[in-house]
């Protein structure tokens, strides 16, 4: 009796033991499984049979439903950076999901997994889209760490490919509202070999979306949104389907107006200094007018700098030469007013002149008129005196210079007409003429060139920014 006692109470504690150790197994696999979910040991081998089947008769040279209707390429783009655009190469660079969605029949299998995802060395035994990047200059695929290629294939012959992609890709800038300029950036892709009779892309719904653009290098731009096409393009190799996408672009002012507007506009306020200088500062206001020279051609040069040589004239260009003008105004003002002044100098009021008698050897004061004196010795070898003329009941001393004397004056006074050409013979040379004293050019100047300064900025930024 005491041995059959003893034998069951091993087995009780054998099966307490046994239902123990398999409670606490699958509490582990319980837990496990909230971390990882692992294929059986089965499917695996499932797996691995369905494409050792597939592939077994594939012929990857062949694209899918050959001879019998087109392939159709579903298109998803996902765009993760954009950035930078160059003026100078008229490029911009891109960075891209780029995925392709289609239907191979032949890759179609019976299996309780619904999708077979594969990493990029199956790519390499299936037949894919020869898709190109029509305005492409250099393009690169990622690899690291591994190649960025995904491959899923469903159990109804649908295949799904991404792979990253960075993009330098042609965009031809126009730049005539430069530096105000918006732009419509394109990337464009079709197939390379197929026409449209054996390929057909087509966008899905929602197919292009963006990243955050806060990480995107724009610096000169802002991103103003994205629009997709479908054109057909004729060639001699055939019709081909080309899908592409325009990406909206706006340049940012800022850096442009620091460097180059703000400059410009303060050179040109600088050079009318000028006009409150006294005109017999010669030094003072032609070291000015030189030196503001100078620097509009220095800030012309810098802010060409920034732009390919395109033989158009573009706003800043404009802007620019403009200011160059006025610059070069305000010193050829000076000389203007410098040559007149040469010419006639007015003395005090109310002077007198001093005449050597013919029968004294001492100088004696007298009133002459415009013409010269009859009491002057035509044997004096000196010069005849400068003569006094009347004007508004005043007495002034009017002293020609050779090179200022004009025959068409004929007499007249025309100091206060800007009139001394060959026409002014006739008897009539005043009709028509505009009264301009150019002994007070610096007056008129003064109003002038701030008020038409000032209009061109209104009409300039008017006209760009908003027309």
């Amino acid at each position: 009796m005491a041995p059959k006692l003893l034998l069951l109470l091993c087995l009780f504690s054998g099966l307490h033991a046994r239902s123990r150790k398999v409670e606490d197994d699958e509490y582990e696999d319980s837990s496990s499984n909230q971390k990882w979910v692992l294929a059986p040991k089965s499917q695996d081998t499932d797996v691995t049979l369905i494409l050792n089947k597939l592939l077994r008769e594939y012929d990857k040279k062949l694209r899918p439903d050959i001879g019998i209707k087109p392939t159709v390429i579903d298109v998803d783009i996902y765009v993760n950076s954009i950035g930078p655009v160059s003026s100078i190469n008229m490029e911009y660079q891109i960075d891209i999901f780029f995925a392709q969605t289609w239907t191979d029949s032949r890759l179609r299998f019976n299996s309780t997994m619904k999708i077979l995802t594969l990493n990029s060395n199956m790519v390499g035994l299936i037949w894919i889209p020869d898709t190109i990047f029509r305005n492409s200059k250099t393009a690169e695929a990622h690899w690291i760490t591994t190649p960025n290629q995904l491959l899923r294939i469903w159990n109804d012959g649908k295949i799904l490919y991404t792979l990253r992609l960075t993009i330098n890709a042609e965009c031809q800038l126009q730049l005539h509202n430069f530096p105000m300029d918006e732009h419509s950036c394109p990337l464009t892709f079709s197939s390379y070999g197929y026409p449209k009779e054996e390929m057909i892309y087509r966008w899905r719904k929602n197919s292009v979306e963006a990243a955050d653009q806060k990480s995107w290098r724009l610096y000169q731009f802002d991103f103003m949104g994205l629009r997709n096409t479908t054109e057909i393009v004729t060639t001699s190799a055939g019709d081909y389907i080309v899908m592409t996408i325009y990406f909206e672009l706006s340049r940012r002012m800022g850096y442009f107006t620091i460097q180059t507007y703000i400059p410009c506009i303060l050179t040109v306020v600088l050079s009318w200094v000028s006009f409150w200088i006294k005109k017999d500062a010669t030094p003072a206001r032609t070291a000015l007018g030189i030196t503001t020279v100078l620097t509009m051609t220095t800030l012309s040069t810098i802010a060409r700098k920034s732009l390919p040589r395109v033989s158009y004239v573009t706003a800043m260009d404009l802007f620019v030469t403009v200011c160059f003008l006025f610059v070069f105004a305000a010193l050829m003002e000076y000389a203007t007013l410098n040559y007149y002044s040469s010419c006639r100098k007015p003395a005090a009021t109310k002077k007198k002149t001093s005449l050597l008698h013919p029968d004294s050897s001492k100088w004696i004061p007298e009133r002459i008129s415009l013409q010269t004196p009859s009491n002057y010795s035509l044997l004096d070898t000196r010069p005849p005196p400068p003569a006094m003329i009347t004007l508004n009941n005043s007495m002034y001393w009017q002293e020609f210079e050779d090179s200022c004397v004009y025959e068409c004056l004929d007499g007249k006074d025309c100091q206060s007409f800007f009139c001394c050409y060959e026409e002014c013979k006739s008897g009539s040379w005043r009709k028509g003429r505009v009264h301009i004293d150019l002994l007070e050019l610096d007056s008129y100047s003064r109003v002038f060139f701030p008020t038409s300064f000032l209009l061109f900025n209104l009409v300039y930024w008017v006209g760009y920014l908003y027309l």
